[in-house]
């Protein structure tokens, strides 16, 4: 008979054994031995050789088990009690929270609800210029004024759905910005849940990406015909209803999509990835107001209103490379 091979610490009385950990990790994720055996580049007998103990993992492994369990190696190697302190690294000593089954569904069903009444509050900012655009080629000063008129109650309406929305959702919105823990069972949970919801993701996420890349074809078309002045700007309001619907779109999935990703802390929301967050919020937040600083000093100044307002689009992708150069030096820090 093969001998059993333990790594094994004294916890509170009883041993915990390399074994143990392996098991409790990979049914937290909600993996079968073969989930994680094909994670691993490995066979599902070599995962079973470990979870009963009758072999253990080399040092490569080991490794690349505390990286898929977002754990340490310490963890896995000494004592359980350590797991707090090593799973992710505090500025202070922290305790996570851990997400119920019911916290769980219940942010799920919020961020399910509120996934429409966002979609539709940008689809209301994108056509509020619409009214606009068509009566801008009239010399009618009333239609312009109604026009005018039509957009910021449009956009009013659509600010009280942002802000309504973003109220019902703050109890849960820590989800969103802290690391947690969760209860067992609910990480299988989501992942079944977002598997399901997998192929219409896709399906959608395609759909409106292909909406908005076709919406440019009537302005192009009308371009090439060297349409009037009116016609440009129906093509320009088709443009616009199209790139609303596309956005629609996006936006309904990704709102569903990104409450799974949260309770499952991948994508943008892994827990490296919330604290490195945190700690550029206050770059975030004063670059952007010295942006609108220097945008209404100088459009103030100049008064060319028309002109000024090409300080966003530039400080948009100024943002997106300084924020890149941000995160490098953090890494580098580290």
């Amino acid at each position: 008979m093969q001998p059993q091979i333990l790594v094994n610490f004294g916890y509170g009385g009883r041993t915990m054994i390399l074994a143990d950990k392996i098991i409790e990790e990979r049914k937290k994720n909600g993996w079968t031995q073969e989930d994680l055996a094909q994670k691993l580049g490995v066979s599902r007998q070599s995962v079973s050789k470990w979870e009963s103990a009758g072999a253990i993992p080399d040092l490569k492994k080991i490794i690349q088990l505390a990286d898929l369990f977002e754990v340490s190696t310490d963890y896995l190697l000494k004592d359980e009690i350590e797991k707090e302190n090593t799973d992710i690294s505090c500025d202070t000593d922290c305790v996570l929270h851990c997400v119920t089954m019911e916290e769980a569904n219940a942010y799920m069903d919020e961020k399910k609800k509120a996934a429409p009444m966002l979609a539709n509050a940008t689809t209301l900012c994108i056509l509020s210029l619409v009214p606009l655009f068509l009566v801008s080629t009239l010399n009618d000063g009333l239609a312009i004024g109604i026009a005018c008129t039509a957009l910021i109650v449009t956009v009013a309406l659509a600010v009280f759905i942002f802000v309504k929305t973003g109220i019902k959702l703050s109890p849960l919105q820590y989800l969103e910005q802290e690391p947690f823990e969760t209860e067992y069972g609910v990480t299988g949970l989501v992942k079944e849940k977002n598997q399901c919801y997998q192929e219409h993701y896709s399906f959608s996420l395609a759909c409106g990406v292909v909406l908005c890349i076709l919406s440019v074809i009537p302005l192009i078309i009308a371009g090439c015909m060297e349409a009037s002045d009116y016609v440009c700007t129906l093509c320009l309001a088709a443009l616009l209803i199209l790139v609303s619907i596309g956005v629609n779109i996006l936006i309904r999935v990704s709102t569903i999509k990104s409450s799974y990703d949260t309770l499952l802390q991948e994508g943008d929301f892994t827990k490296k990835e919330k604290l490195a967050k945190k700690k550029t919020e206050t770059f975030t937040g004063v670059y952007w107001c010295l942006v609108t600083a220097v945008y209404l000093g100088w459009s103030l100044w100049t008064k060319q209103w028309d002109v000024t307002y090409m300080i966003w689009p530039v400080a948009a992708v100024l943002y997106a490379a300084m924020y890149g150069i941000v995160r490098m030096i953090m890494k580098l820090e580290k």
